[in-house]
């Protein structure tokens, strides 16, 4: 696994719409999180489009995020938001020169993504908060992610609760969020999860979607040699007049506690204000135990 170069003060961060629209005047607290730790911001040229939802059209996305892919000057690529829209700019990318340069690509939810297809590249990326979610973000949640730009150690130790699955593992982190790992399978951009450590997170989703998705993972193999399960926030499920039975915890324990592996719930992660940056790609150390969790980043 390539880990992309960490940053130092005076580096170059460019900020790029690969899904929804963002204007330019969103990305001033953002700008201004990033000169604040001595880095300088690039707005990129789909900052601003207005393609109905979208940051511009797949060919203007696509176009923008391949510039910076390719410009030296550029150690970093943060997406402005998530929503929908990376899926259709994926293949019309080169990562020729980016193999062999390698930086940091962030952000989470549909960003997941190019954390995906980076990941069958073998380079790692962060999952962390965006330029949207930084006027929500605490203090704490923006420190995280300035340590992984960094390089400075990552270690999340909180609380674990009564239906975690205890045990220990050590592995590579990948993953994201479900909705979209589920709709890669099959395509080049699906991540092998043998011997690793998977992450998941999603909002917003009934709950019988999640029992689908978790099923078609299942049936696809994705748990069969996975090491642990981190499950991040799982925000805003939904169900039907008729109840589907099951929340989300026993939706995904329901499948889980056949691998004998350690699951951890509710994770600093996701779709929530808590949203803790994740090197995806990492080696990591990850136990639950009868008191807490602990998720180690061994680079």
């Amino acid at each position: 696994m390539k880990i992309p170069p960490y940053l130092k003060k005076g580096d170059t961060v460019a900020i790029i719409c690969t899904a929804r629209k963002f204007m330019p005047e969103e990305a001033k607290p953002a700008i201004e999180l990033l000169e604040s730790w001595g880095l300088k911001a690039k707005l990129g040229r789909t900052i601003g489009l207005d393609s109905c939802q979208l940051g511009g059209t797949d060919t203007e996305r696509a176009a923008d995020l391949q510039n910076m892919m390719d410009d030296d000057d550029i150690k970093a690529i943060w997406c402005a938001r998530g929503g929908y829209g990376t899926v259709r700019i994926i293949d019309l990318l080169d990562f020729t020169k980016f193999k062999q340069k390698p930086k940091w690509i962030m952000g989470f939810s549909d960003v997941t993504v190019l954390h995906s297809h980076l990941n069958t590249l073998n380079i790692a990326s962060l999952h962390s908060i965006m330029p949207f979610t930084v006027p929500r973000a605490p203090e704490e949640v923006k420190e995280t992610f300035k340590n992984a730009l960094f390089g400075k150690k990552l270690e999340y130790i909180i609380s674990s609760k009564t239906y975690d699955i205890l045990g220990n593992a050590k592995g590579e982190l990948v993953g994201g969020n479900i909705s979209i790992l589920y709709s890669l399978l099959g395509s080049k951009s699906s991540i092998n999860t043998s011997g690793k450590i998977l992450f998941i997170e999603d909002l917003d989703e009934y709950l019988y979607h999640i029992d689908r998705m978790m099923y078609n993972l299942k049936r696809n193999g994705y748990f069969e040699k996975v090491s642990g399960i981190i499950v991040g926030s799982m925000h805003d499920m939904h169900d039907n007049e008729i109840p589907f039975g099951q929340n989300e915890v026993q939706i995904i324990t329901a499948i889980a506690k056949e691998y004998n592996i350690p699951v951890a719930f509710e994770f600093c992660a996701g779709h929530q204000k808590d949203n803790r940056t994740l090197i995806l790609g990492s080696q990591v150390e990850f136990e639950v135990n009868e008191k807490e969790i602990k998720l180690v980043f061994k680079n």
